[in-house]
């Protein structure tokens, strides 16, 4: 296989979704700063979204939509998967509950006299 099929094959969507992934990990990883782990976790959720709904995408197939006018067996042949669909709009809303909760940590830590890095926090016993 040469090189110009291995690329030509490769879903975009998913590509995408891996790089925002990987993004998301250095910068829960690398960055001491709260608020900047908070955004980097946001980011990271992004990518898994698009790695979910890219498991549902076929090529040629349209939106699971059926109309009163088709046929319902042609088409569901013709549909994509619309469960993926369904978990990446519950994982939206919960990835934005999450975001919220992570910058109201940050906040209320910052207000409460201490820094927004993580390493003013080193002695902490959990």
């Amino acid at each position: 296989m040469s090189i110009l099929e291995f690329v030509s094959r490769i879903n975009p969507v998913a590509a995408s979704g891996a790089v925002l992934v990987l993004v998301g990990v250095w910068g829960v990883l690398a960055r001491p700063n709260l608020f900047k782990i908070a955004i980097a976790t946001s980011v990271l959720e992004t990518g898994v979204n698009l790695v979910i709904l890219s498991t549902g995408y076929i090529r040629g197939r349209t939106a699971p939509i059926l109309d009163s006018a088709a046929d319902a067996s042609t088409a569901a042949a013709r549909m994509t998967d619309p469960v993926p669909q369904a978990l990446v709009l519950t994982a939206i809303v919960i990835g934005l509950a999450v975001t919220a909760l992570q910058l109201s940590y940050a906040v209320r830590l910052r207000a409460a006299g201490g820094g927004s890095s993580i390493e003013s926090y080193g002695d902490e016993k959990w």
